[in-house]
């Protein structure tokens, strides 16, 4: 590269970090002659820090911090001036995203790729982790191609001839952007500070797009808080990497004040204490704090969330709206039921006008229009609409107009705690997924989400069953087949149904049992043995599930990392053999059902354990011996212990569950009876005031089914 060429990069960079702005550089074509081009070209430029994502022995300079894409999350809240990402090795498209929020002003983002025109087409090495390789056409990188070729702002290279390249001129700016504290900045870093100083409970959430200073202002307000007398102030994120930038601002707040700097941990005259600590070990050594700084919250499963909100007086969570780390949209939404819940004087809190870069820069906008993250979904209909103004239809993302494509997935962002990018690629490219809109006019409402799965040979789905064997995708089947101990789940084939997705405002209209008899019918069409679906276990989904007319047959024995909940599965057969599927499912499920409970659901929610045994069919029958026992429970002085075997066996004979399920003493009687937990533990939750307490309460229940309960 000749001298013109390096000062003429050099004089972009400069201007755009005089404009506060960044660029995407893709270099198109032969993947040696753009590293070769690259190695000509770093060493004039500002690339501390800098990142390479691709081989460590392919890194084009030795300045650059080689970073394998997969843990690109890793450098959450932390900056760098330049990046190259090497796309020939694979493009996960939540890593990419995340690398470009690293971002600062006047920083380059080389990103080396085929040609636009063969991206479509293009195996890219990371489809071989989604069960995407191998095929002929990719809408989604098609997509991104289309994106890219359409925007001004994007420097486009030809790794052939690179020189030919005629480099932007952005006009000097009026006044040279800085990366300084915005109104916005300071107004929250007050807020923060008076949550810090101010009553227990009242937790704070912040929302905000990425640059906009969120960690920056949790160090600030840290650094006031010790300040003005806190003693004990704890920071936690997915990685320590995460609060770097929360930490510098914090020791630039306290300068001389600081005593003591070791990693993660700043301690200041007056014995008052920053420490950062881990999530896990936050959470299992339970230190004392003042207060506590989440950082990063979208990326931290929720049950992990509602512990640290429940364990300490004062708790802020900081999350970014849209994006990467698992659509902080979704984060917010889901976990303001947590709040309302637990919390109900919680405050959200809100950043607006970026800060590491300046409002007009062009990267932020292009990525985000990659990757949809700024994806909210319609707004609600102006006007009410009955039944008959909904109309359900097939969707094929692939197909649609971006303004459609973006409505659609915005309503999928809405409905899971963690919808990313990735989830776009999957169902854009997947030629397995099925998908249906519910539309009133022209307004999308409501979409489900669905994918063909099973259709196994007999040999490979006995081979699963025995656990000799997984492949890639068939969610559904496989763990039907492989816990449940059937083949033919794995070798049936079904529509697993995704998400469920409908708009706040058209929400208790019907719209989400038309998308999901829709779905059926697709099914049905296709002539698949089965209609499924797996979900975080809960009562109102289980209900809607229900109402659907799928069953459950099978419930997790781990808790869901997003959801916090035990994975419930649930299916509704279609063809003769489907049906006679769920049959044999449920039945088995029912037989385990009794014996499992206190072994391997102890916290399940009782509500929902009432509603599943109902769900479930009756196994047990009561004798002349059985009722004779439950009378002296219920009437005499026959201890609980010696009882327990027959109050068991009637939780599960005919219309009993149904029936539990309307007392007052459910929570009780599914935690003694069923999850057979200690009577210390069930009076702690105020459940009875003692074990005599809890054996009176159940006696009386025993007398009610006896005097009025369904006939044993």
């Amino acid at each position: 590269m000749t001298d013109q060429g390096q000062a003429a990069w050099q004089n972009l960079q400069g201007r755009l970090l005089e404009r506060g702005e960044r660029r995407l550089v893709l270099v198109e074509g032969d993947r040696d002659r753009a590293l070769a081009w690259l190695r000509a070209l770093l060493p004039a430029l500002a690339l501390e820090p800098g990142l390479w994502l691709g081989p460590a022995t392919d890194c084009p300079h030795q300045g650059l911090t080689p970073l394998a894409p997969g843990k690109a999350r890793q450098w959450l809240g932390r900056e760098t001036s330049l990046v190259v990402w090497d796309g020939w090795q694979g493009n996960p498209p939540d890593g990419f995203a995340a690398v470009s929020g690293t971002l600062a002003a006047g920083g380059l983002l080389f990103w080396l790729m085929p040609p636009l025109s063969r991206w479509s087409g293009f195996d890219d090495p990371d489809y071989a982790r989604t069960g995407l390789e191998h095929l002929d056409q990719h809408p989604f990188a098609a997509r991104l191609a289309r994106v890219l070729a359409d925007d001004p702002g994007v420097i486009r290279i030809s790794a052939d001839q690179p020189s030919d390249t005629r480099l932007p001129h952005p006009p000097a700016p009026a006044q040279p952007f800085s990366v300084a504290g915005t109104e916005d900045q300071h107004r929250l870093v007050q807020q923060l500070v008076r949550f810090g100083l101010g009553r227990r409970r009242r937790p704070v959430v912040l929302t905000a797009d990425r640059g906009r200073g969120k960690s920056a202002a949790l160090g600030m307000a840290a650094a006031e808080l010790l300040r003005q007398g806190r003693k004990q102030v704890l920071v936690t994120a997915p990685s320590e990497l995460n609060v770097d930038t929360l930490f510098r601002h914090a020791r630039d707040a306290l300068a001389d004040a600081i005593v003591s700097d070791t990693d993660g941990s700043l301690e200041i005259r007056g014995g008052g204490r920053l420490r950062f600590l881990p999530v896990r070990a936050l959470l299992s050594q339970q230190p004392e704090a003042e207060v506590v700084m989440v950082d990063e919250a979208a990326a931290i499963p929720a049950p992990l969330l509602q512990r640290i909100l429940l364990g300490w007086p004062r708790v802020a969570f900081s999350s970014t709206v849209h994006g990467y780390e698992g659509a902080g949209r979704g984060f917010a939404i889901r976990f303001r039921e947590v709040l309302d819940r637990e919390t109900p004087h919680w405050q959200n809190l809100s950043l607006t006008t970026p800060v590491r870069w300046a409002s007009a820069d062009p990267l932020e906008p292009l990525v985000a229009r990659l990757f949809l993250l700024a994806a909210d979904g319609p707004a609600p209909p102006v006007q009410a609409f009955s039944a008959q103004d909904i109309r359900v239809e097939p969707f094929v993302p692939g197909d649609a107009s971006d303004a459609d494509l973006a409505e659609a997935f915005g309503l999928l962002v809405a409905a899971h705690y963690r919808t990313t990018p990735a989830d776009l690629r999957q169902w854009l490219d997947a030629p397995e997924a099925r998908s249906w809109r519910a539309r009133v006019g022209d307004t999308t409402v409501g979409l489900l989400w669905g994918v063909v799965e099973g259709g196994l040979a007999a040999d490979l789905a006995e081979q699963i069953t025995l656990g000799q064997r997984r492949v890639r995708g068939h969610l559904l089947p496989q763990s039907l087949a492989s816990h449940s101990g059937f083949p033919e789940a794995a070798s049936q084939s079904c529509l697993r149904v995704v998400r469920v997705a409908v708009a706040d405002g058209a929400r208790r209209a019907g719209v989400g049992h038309r998308l999901v008899a829709a779905a059926e019918s697709g099914a049905i069409g296709e002539g698949l043995d089965a209609l499924g679906t797996s979900f975080g276990g809960s009562e109102p989904l289980l209900a809607f599930w229900r109402c659907c007319g799928l069953r459950p047959v099978r419930l997790g024995l781990n808790r869901e990392a997003t959801s916090g909940e035990y994975p419930l599965q649930m299916l509704r057969g279609l063809s003769p053999a489907g049906t006679a599927l769920v049959g044999r499912l449920q039945d088995r499920l029912a037989e385990h059902w009794l014996s499992l409970l206190p072994l391997a659901w102890p916290e399940l929610e009782p509500g929902l354990l009432a509603a599943l045994s109902e769900q479930l069919p009756a196994t047990e029958r009561l004798s002349d011996d059985d009722r004779r026992d439950l009378n002296s429970f219920a009437h005499g002085h026959r201890g609980f212990l010696l009882s327990l075997p027959v109050l068991r066996k009637a939780s599960m004979a005919c219309a009993v569950p149904a029936w539990l399920g309307t007392r007052a003493e459910l929570r009780l009687w599914v935690g003694a009876v069923l999850q057979q937990r200690g009577w210390s533990e069930l009076q702690a939750e105020g459940l009875c005031l003692g074990q005599r307490d809890g054996e009176d309460r159940l006696r009386a229940v025993i007398r009610q089914l006896l005097r009025q309960g369904p006939e044993l």
